[in-house]
């Protein structure tokens, strides 16, 4: 059987590899790592499809060292180790002869699997390289984390989607027997969610549909054959970030219905319970806020709950966590807030703390003024006394703008009446 596009056009070089030129570019790190023969233990982190598998191999041939790849969703102690064992065959710390063991969604594994990795990465007999679309810092075990270096990679950008689609038509040998018009773009590469083997998947599903060898690419032909093919194209068979999107959507529509059903499609997808778990404690904190602190409190319990007990019982604590935060009122008044700050602070600098916040802890500090003019909340009538807490610069800008629920309206009328007209409130 032929294999699918993108394993055909896989880049085999690094100077063909697209995208990533923080990483492979001409000062890229992993461009100077491979050049001087030094390869660490590595953990790349981004988005499917952005060429993990593909740079760990590209690193294993262009610094000739033997590579093994186990994939964590159907590999066990037994396979790990009895790679370890070839590799130990091979000898000595980050020497050419060193083997790379790529492990593919290294975030799968469970906390003993993680450990059988330790001794060898340690000891130098393999270097490894995992890949995670899950943020290592919480999915991967902290002593093996601190043996590897992590490496971001970016989500692939139009252009590097556009370059991908036409490698696949200048370089694949069966699209050069087409005369493909790649006409309209924008469906294939929304469909593909920036996944580059989504993409090509994709193509070729729309190439292989069409008859003749001239054949005209629109946006409206490949959403017809997409949708009469929607498992052709979907790598997990779930749409992963699909669903999930939906599931955070409806939630924040305030939809407890639309939040059970893609919970549920979620749950019979076999999908990770702490992956729903910490999407529903992002939410709580993005979409509601002070709206409803207690939102906050629930989501995190909920989270702690499920990473002690697993499916099936944990079903029920996802979804009455779900209703629960799709029924209770939505502000993002935090989120922009501390949005709007970063912006601020970027667009003005390392600005000075005015004297009166400064601490005062040597008798200089004290001499020089350092707090002399600070007002002290309880000294005064409510707790409060109104002084300038931020530079002069930036005085009376306004960052906090409370949501418009009984919670916020609240915090509205209390900043109100301390700051009367300066912020406006």
């Amino acid at each position: 059987m032929e294999a699918p596009l993108a394993e055909r056009i896989r880049p085999q070089k690094l100077e063909d590899y697209i995208s990533q030129q923080h990483l492979v570019g001409p000062n890229g790190s992993l461009t100077q790592q491979i050049s001087k023969g030094i390869i660490p233990s590595l953990i790349f982190w981004g988005p499917p499809g952005t060429g993990k598998t593909t740079l760990a191999q590209i690193i294993a041939q262009e610094s000739k060292r033997p590579f093994y790849i186990l994939s964590a969703i159907n590999s066990g102690v037994k396979d790990i180790r009895d790679v370890i064992e070839k590799a130990k065959q091979s000898g000595g710390l980050f020497t050419a002869k060193n083997p790379i063991l790529f492990i593919d969604e290294i975030h799968r594994f469970s906390k003993s699997q993680q450990d059988s990795l330790l001794a060898a990465v340690e000891k130098g007999w393999i270097t490894l390289v995992g890949a995670t679309t899950e943020n290592p810092s919480f999915e991967v075990i902290p002593a093996l984390l601190s043996r590897c270096q992590v490496y971001i990679l970016n989500a692939f950008t139009k252009a590097d989607l556009e370059a991908l689609l036409e490698r696949a038509m200048k370089t694949d040998s069966y699209l050069l027997t087409k005369k493909i018009n790649l006409k309209e773009t924008e469906a294939l590469l929304r469909i593909s969610g920036g996944d580059g083997r989504k993409l090509l998947n994709v193509f070729e599903l729309v190439i292989n549909a069409s008859a003749g060898d001239d054949i005209t690419i629109t946006n409206d032909r490949v959403l017809e054959l997409v949708q009469q093919n929607t498992v052709l194209y979907d790598k997990t068979g779930e749409q992963h970030y699909d669903i999930v999107s939906a599931f955070i959507k409806s939630i924040r529509g305030s939809d407890p219905n639309g939040a059970v059903y893609w919970l549920a499609r979620m749950i019979e997808g076999g999908e990770d319970v702490k992956f729903i778990a910490r999407r529903m404690l992002i939410l709580s904190s993005e979409d509601i806020g002070n709206a409803n602190p207690t939102a906050f409190i629930m989501a995190n319990n909920t989270f702690q709950a499920v990473t002690t007990i697993g499916y099936p019982e944990s079903r029920i604590i996802l979804s009455q966590c779900a209703i629960y935060l799709a029924t209770s009122p939505k502000s993002n008044a935090s989120y922009m807030a501390i949005g709007n700050a970063q912006q601020l602070v970027k667009q003005t600098g390392d600005l000075p703390v005015p004297i009166h916040l400064r601490n005062a802890p040597t008798k200089l500090m004290k001499e020089l003024g350092y707090g002399d003019e600070y007002k002290y909340s309880h000294d005064y009538a409510n707790n409060f006394a109104e002084q300038e807490f931020l530079p002069d610069a930036i005085k009376e800008t306004v960052l906090y703008n409370p949501g418009s629920n009984s919670r916020e309206n609240s915090n509205r009328e209390f900043l109100k009446n301390r700051w009367k007209d300066k912020y406006g409130y």
